[in-house]
């Protein structure tokens, strides 16, 4: 009698791995840390330009400007100048404001969480599935759009956003009038660069926007 030939030996099958475990959390995602590493470089070269704060409050530097073209031309040179000090100025006022308001920083602060954890920072695969129903980037950002109007428009975080803004703005602006600016080295901007109140904060734009980019739609 002839004997049966051996059976073949079973093959080892690993589990595939779960789709939880592949995909990254966003403070480890590439965009992420993209995003920290161009914004601290462009707030420690936009800090770099900062001016002495003893410029910013010589006493002895202000005058009432005699016509209103003075006063528009000493604006706009200390804004070349003082740039950097007049936006740290209206983000101090900004951020008072919102100290002094609990109830406003909680929710911006939660939006904000909302925008950098469903979007900016959350990686594109796999797709984000709330209350049983996946949504597409497109629509998550129409959410969050919604969600920001919905918040700055109908809660009091709008008004205390524009409250604060037009307060640091008019105190920009007169100081700026007031301060005579003979006595700075204007000549040491550098031609090409933005000399704008909050041109300093291109470069941070930028690299958020460069780093939301990739695996959108």
């Amino acid at each position: 009698m002839m004997s049966s030939a051996p059976s073949p030996a079973p093959l080892p099958i690993s589990d595939p791995p779960s789709v939880a475990g592949a995909s990254t959390a966003p403070v480890s995602t590439p965009a992420f840390r993209l995003f920290l590493s161009r914004f601290s470089d462009s707030v420690r070269r936009s800090l770099a330009e900062r001016r002495p704060w003893s410029e910013l409050a010589d006493r002895s530097a202000f005058s009432r400007p005699d016509t209103l073209a003075e006063a528009s031309s000493r604006l706009r040179k200390n804004l070349a100048y003082f740039r950097v000090n007049y936006a740290a100025v209206v983000a101090a006022v900004l951020a008072v404001s919102l100290v002094t308001n609990p109830f406003s920083l909680l929710v911006l602060l939660a939006l904000l969480a909302a925008w950098c954890h469903l979007y900016l920072f959350r990686p594109s695969d796999p797709p984000l599935v709330l209350f049983g129903r996946t949504f597409s980037d497109r629509e998550t950002l129409g959410g969050l759009v919604l969600l920001s109007f919905l918040v700055v428009f109908v809660t009091s975080v709008g008004s205390i956003i524009i409250s604060a803004a037009v307060a640091g703005t008019a105190i920009v602006a007169a100081h700026g009038a007031f301060r005579v600016p003979e006595d700075l080295f204007l000549d040491e901007q550098e031609p090409g660069v933005a000399t704008g109140l909050l041109s300093f904060l291109g470069g941070a734009a930028s690299s958020a926007a460069a780093a939301a980019t990739p695996g959108r739609v």
